[in-house]
């Protein structure tokens, strides 16, 4: 325990308040029973007991019933805390209530744009449907679970006996999407959803050749994907489409020795593709979170949504997903919806995923994860707020399905769950062609064919995961940088690595996930 007599520091030494509002301060370096802190106010608060990093304690009492306060927003409601009391999951009832009420007039301005001539640009390939990429590769989409061991192969073997980068420097190399789904599709599986998201995997802009393949009894198989296609109007892309059945081929061996002599044949026409210079309004990115701590919605969160708030301005757009994460706080993207139709769909967004969660016993309550919790976020609400900072301040554009395009620029938010291995990949199928993920506990994930940038909340976790982190913004809880700094260099880097200038770390270490969300018990 601190001895009485350590003089008291400024608030700000040991914790960060985030709104003039707030009844509780984040620490940000743990503190000791007996601490004492100089409020703004210039009282003293004497801390009562241990706190770890990324937890709170209280500024003041906080009567039994009396919410308490961070962002500005309620987190919960006290139980009876004392002044310089930690805030704990017993002091705190988590029973806090979104208020939904919006004038039936509600509207939004739009976002102000900079004009062209001011636009930041990046180096993209262009396609000929004048969507933009950020990587050119060669992608083998199998239809189901039965081709997915053959389609790994033959990336696989490609990327090690024929595909190096001096051979072909516009290419960044064979990658498939590997996956548990299709067959009879008994397991619930939602297959308008897995149609689409392979479907938009394959018409997606970092992509310049796709070989499909099924096994050929499967219910989900090329004729089926490729009946999805026509309905949809095909690919959009003139780029290179083959067709490989394992079945009509002669088996896995069979399957694996065509696939690369139709990959040899792809290789050289997706080279043709080159970068050119393009402004940043065609980019879409995507903003996500996973393995959160109590510094997440203090930092890394709201810096990329300084970044994400810089690329619209610039004309781009910024796609947010995981609605479990909106709940507590879904009512202020309601309040920023460019009209009132367009609240009312985030509401119902969220709800959606309240009733899908209830058919499998559970509530959207139960979201933090044991590592979320040890790292200060001690319930969904003070989750969300942190969450939807990544999203900046713009104005809400409207929602998308999951895996679904957005219908024009500007913020979005995407139907899709908190599952980092799902709700990444749904992105991407939205048509995001780079990811920005923040990380407090640390997270390495990358996909298929975006890179996906990690930028840490604390400076500790980025120092122990240099390797697997790319950007740091636990610069600002040091004091050293603002939000606003971190966020302009974020934007600086994302333009770099969207232009191929440098890889993401995931990219470094061949991090390729894909996995989509397609057990849906009703249509998104």
């Amino acid at each position: 325990m601190a001895s009485p007599q350590t003089a008291p520091q400024p608030i700000s030494q040991l914790a960060v308040v985030v709104h003039p509002a707030d009844n509780v301060a984040v620490v940000k370096h743990g503190v000791t029973a007996g601490e004492r802190a100089v409020l703004a106010s210039g009282e003293v608060l004497t801390i009562t007991g241990d706190v770890t990093p990324g937890h709170r304690f209280a500024l003041r009492a906080i009567a039994d019933g009396e919410q308490v306060l961070q962002y500005g927003q309620p987190i919960g409601r006290s139980r009876g805390v004392a002044a310089g009391e930690p805030i704990t999951a017993d002091n705190l009832a988590n029973d806090t209530v979104c208020v939904r009420e919006l004038p039936a007039d509600l509207g939004n301005p739009p976002t102000a744009l900079l004009p062209e001539a001011e636009r930041r640009t990046f180096r993209g390939f262009v396609r000929d449907n004048g969507k933009v990429g950020t990587r050119n590769f060669v992608l083998i989409v199998p239809t189901s679970m039965c081709a997915s061991h053959e389609a790994q192969q033959i990336s696989t073997l490609a990327e090690f006996t024929r595909y190096t980068r001096d051979r072909f420097p516009n290419l960044d190399g064979v990658v498939a999407l590997p996956h548990n789904k299709g067959c009879g599709c008994s397991d619930g599986s939602n297959l308008e959803v897995m149609l689409r998201t392979l479907a938009n995997y394959a018409d997606h802009a970092n992509v310049g050749a796709v070989l499909f393949m099924d096994l050929g009894c499967e219910k989900t198989n090329l004729t089926l994907l490729d009946k999805h296609l026509k309905r949809r109007g095909g690919m959009t892309t003139d780029k290179p489409v083959a067709w490989l059945g394992i079945q009509d081929v002669g088996g896995t061996q069979a399957a694996i020795e065509k696939g690369l002599m139709l990959i040899d044949g792809m290789l050289a026409e997706a080279n043709r593709a080159e970068r050119t210079e393009v402004s940043a309004e065609h980019l879409v990115l995507g903003v996500k979170c996973g393995g959160s701590d109590g510094f997440s919605g203090l930092s890394a969160n709201p810096a990329l949504g300084h970044c994400a708030d810089l690329l619209i301005r610039n004309g781009g757009t910024v796609l947010i997903t995981e609605v479990p994460e909106f709940c507590g706080g879904e009512h202020l993207f309601a309040q920023r919806a460019k009209d009132l139709q367009t609240a009312q769909q985030v509401f119902e967004y969220v709800d959606w995923y309240k009733d899908y969660a209830a058919k499998f016993g559970t509530r959207l309550d139960d979201n933090p994860s044991p590592g979320n919790i040890k790292g200060g976020l001690l319930n969904i609400t003070i989750k969300s707020l942190g969450a939807m900072a990544k999203a900046g301040t713009t104005r809400v554009e409207g929602c998308t399905p999951y895996s679904q395009p957005p219908a024009g620029r500007g913020l979005w938010l995407m139907q899709g769950p908190g599952y980092d291995q799902e709700s990444t990949p749904g992105l991407v199928g939205a048509g995001a062609q780079i990811v920005v993920f923040t990380t407090g506990r640390g997270t390495t994930i990358g996909n298929a064919i975006a890179p996906v940038l990690k930028l840490a909340s604390n400076t500790p976790v980025f120092e122990r995961l240099s390797r697997d982190l790319d950007v740091n913004a636990g610069t600002i809880i040091d004091g050293t940088e603002t939000i606003e700094q971190v966020g302009q260099r974020l934007f600086e880097h994302v333009l770099r690595c969207a232009s191929g200038t440098v890889l993401a770390r995931a990219e470094e270490h061949k991090h390729r996930e894909f996995q989509f969300w397609a057990e849906q018990s009703v249509s998104l």
